[in-house]
């Protein structure tokens, strides 16, 4: 047994969506605020934990960014974008916060994530928000150690397992041959 090679697992595509799929989500949204939390977790690549407990003076308005506890307990940042800042100022200007800016736990939200994966038959849980993430960076042509950053990931091989579903046609979008023709 000793001489056995151990088997092979196979490499699984976990699923990301699309930014197409990802706007379909936000429209179908019931409300306001999951219309928010939608677009921060593709916008940012919070970790359900990290959303969870957003308070109103972690948001850092003029950086655009969400000073968070991630994994291990480490203080970081999070970047988020134009939509998921518009989003939230609307949000926050009708809901009075005591706590999280949600008014949910970390069971409240991955409760409304299954509703509207139940409503649109498309993949909701923080993890493929995650991905989602990391792919739309990666096929949009950021570098995977800048998205490592981003993302607060630990190593670089995880990012790479993230965005897995990302393909050579996709990456052949930002190819530059290195050569050129001199006359």
């Amino acid at each position: 047994m000793l001489w056995v090679d151990a088997p092979k697992r196979p490499q699984l595509i976990l699923p990301s969506l699309s930014s197409e799929q990802v706007k379909r989500l936000i429209d179908t949204c019931p409300n306001l605020r999951d219309k928010a939390i939608i677009a921060l977790f593709t916008e940012s690549g919070l970790r359900l934990s990290e959303l969870a407990n957003i308070k109103p003076y972690d948001i850092d308005w003029e950086a655009h960014t969400i000073k968070v506890m991630g994994k291990g307990r480490k203080e970081a940042y999070s970047p988020f974008g134009e939509l998921s800042g518009r989003y939230l100022k609307e949000w926050l200007a009708q809901y009075e916060s005591n706590g999280n800016i949600w008014g949910l736990n970390e069971w409240g939200v991955v409760s409304m994530l299954r509703r509207l994966e139940k409503n649109t038959g498309m993949p909701c849980n923080a993890h493929t928000f995650r991905r989602t993430f990391a792919c739309l960076l990666r096929k949009a042509g950021v570098d995977t150690m800048t998205i490592k950053d981003l993302g607060r990931w630990e190593s670089l091989e995880m990012v790479q397992r993230y965005t897995r579903s990302v393909t050579f046609q996709d990456s052949l979008k930002f190819y530059k041959a290195p050569l050129t023709e001199s006359g």
